[in-house]
């Protein structure tokens, strides 16, 4: 008895974490990620994005956000959000190829923000990154979908 009871909870345990649906990071003023990566599942009816801000800077000066694109689209968004400004987060208004994105916060601020799961397919190629002007060159990782 005590057998089946370890295996059901190893299954249950295995399928808890098997759909990972937040995708959590943190900020700061040396603009850098935390993670390079991410994964998420591709049975998320619903993802997550959740940034923290670990730096002191204000907003105008260091702010960070999370956008997540296509690879291929990832840096002609961040070039053309640049024109956008702080208001628009840095990205242009009703863009089509941004999947998601979070405001941009200041040192020690946080935020999040939900988006359908079905925006992202098992397999696809996409990058998360920051679209404060500059930061995306080097603040960006890869978005994995399994």
């Amino acid at each position: 008895m005590r057998k089946l009871a370890f295996t059901s909870l190893l299954l249950v345990a295995g399928f808890a974490h098997a759909e990972n649906c937040v995708i959590d990071l943190k900020g700061d003023d040396a603009m850098k990620f935390d993670q390079a990566s991410v994964t998420v599942s591709a049975s998320c009816k619903t993802i997550e994005i959740k940034l923290t801000h670990t730096g002191k800077m204000p907003v105008a000066a260091m702010g960070h956000n999370v956008a997540i694109t296509t690879t291929p689209d990832f840096m002609p968004v961040a070039q053309d959000g640049m024109k956008a400004g702080l208001p628009a987060d840095y990205l242009t208004p009703a863009d089509a190829r941004v999947i998601a994105h979070t405001k941009v916060i200041g040192g020690g601020e946080s935020t999040s923000v939900s988006f359908d799961g079905n925006k992202l397919k098992a397999g696809g190629d996409y990058t998360f990154f920051c679209s404060f002007p500059g930061h995306w060159a080097i603040m960006k990782g890869t978005l994995i979908v399994e």
